[in-house]
């Protein structure tokens, strides 16, 4: 049975194939998409380009031992380029999907988004029991290391037993206690207990190898190196953690910039009233321009009439009386992401006559957010 031994991910921008080469036998388990979207309802592939042994030819001399070697020598030649897709993901419908390919050791292979979104790939590395490379020169480790690990060590190289801690206290494998049940316990030291109290025997620890590696790679994320044998959450946990509270606290510092900023209030002739309480960043919007809202329509004794939050934004065509004349004017100068309350009086409303259920005479005040401009 495969054993899981370090996770790998990667970020696939559109237009941008990613080339990869595993180190190890590599699982990709799951394909998804990031917090944030280029393309709402838009679905992204993605495509896997893998390279596939050439159908063998015909020799007319198959006892010619030096041919052979010859034709072994060319196997890189005999290699065709084959492509197929792991899976689609579409905003709202499917955002996320779960897969199951193993990838070997060295295996050159090409990852693309196909589509408009950035798609987020996730697997592990496995070991699979001794299926390394019979090139030891491919193995990056430090000989200056006091313990050594199973997993940088090819299967067939040979190796003095002298030199291998297999039962020291930094090992992946746990003490056994007969020898008689020697080869049990080494089976079962290999998993880890599903609650903290499951085992009295300790949990695994990584290696100083592995130990190594790991603070490399969380150094490269942002992150701080844990020190050997201090037990952490696994570095994804702690980097989608950390990117989150960075989120928040900006989230937060923009809402109190935000609330410190004087609201921007602008009376017209005509009665219309504009208050600005988010200037966005995007285009303005100006007549003829086709605009996405958001909204929440209510009446001045703070009764609400009529909303768009959620789903579907309200679209329609700036100036082209699509909509009452309070809108046409008060949308107009919007900028895409800003917030605006329009006090709109009955004679740029609904009128004498109102509309169910807004009664005749009646001012209107409506927050709305300019979402888009098509």
């Amino acid at each position: 049975m495969p054993l899981s031994f370090a996770i790998w991910s990667a970020k696939l921008t559109p237009g941008e194939p990613e080339a990869i080469t595993p180190p190890a036998d590599l699982r990709i388990t799951n394909i998804a998409l990031g917090d944030e979207v280029a393309e709402e309802n838009a679905r992204t592939s993605v495509r896997l380009v893998y390279m596939n042994p050439a159908p063998p030819e015909d020799s007319d001399d198959e006892d010619d031992e030096e041919e052979k070697d010859e034709d072994e020598d060319d196997e890189d030649s005999k290699l065709e380029p084959v492509q197929t897709f792991l899976g689609s993901v579409t905003p709202g419908k499917v955002e996320q999907c779960m897969v199951d390919i193993t990838l070997g050791k060295d295996e050159e292979i090409l990852l693309e988004a196909v589509g408009k979104n950035v798609v987020y790939v996730t697997g592990n590395y496995i070991d699979q029991g001794g299926n390394d490379s019979d090139d030891e020169s491919n193995y990056d480790y430090d000989p200056d290391e006091d313990d050594y690990d199973l997993q940088d060590i090819p299967s067939d190289v040979e190796v003095d037993a002298d030199e291998i801690e297999l039962l020291s206290e930094e090992g992946r494998f746990e003490e056994v206690n007969e020898e008689s049940t020697a080869a049990k316990t080494s089976k079962d030291s290999k998993k880890r207990p599903r609650e903290p109290d499951a085992m009295e025997t300790e949990e695994p620890k990584l290696s100083k190898s592995q130990q190594k590696k790991l603070n490399k790679k969380l150094k490269a994320e942002g992150g701080n190196a844990v020190p050997t044998g201090e037990e952490s959450a696994p570095p994804a946990t702690e980097a989608k953690k950390e990117k989150k509270d960075k989120k928040e606290k900006k989230e937060k510092k923009e809402k109190e910039e935000d609330t410190k900023k004087p609201v921007k209030v602008e009376e017209r002739k005509d009665g219309l009233k504009i208050e600005d309480h988010k200037v966005g960043t995007g285009p303005q919007a100006k007549k003829g321009d086709k605009v996405s809202l958001r909204y929440i329509g209510k009446l001045t004794n703070g009764k609400e009439f009529d909303k768009n939050v959620s789903g579907k934004p309200f679209i329609f065509r700036l100036g082209r009386g699509e909509v009452i004349k309070g809108w046409d004017e008060g949308i107009a100068g919007m900028q895409v992401g800003g917030e605006r309350r329009l006090t709109i009086p009955a004679s740029l409303g609904y009128g004498k006559k109102g509309s169910d259920p807004i009664p005749p005479n009646a001012t209107l005040i409506f927050d709305v957010k300019l979402v888009k401009i098509n």
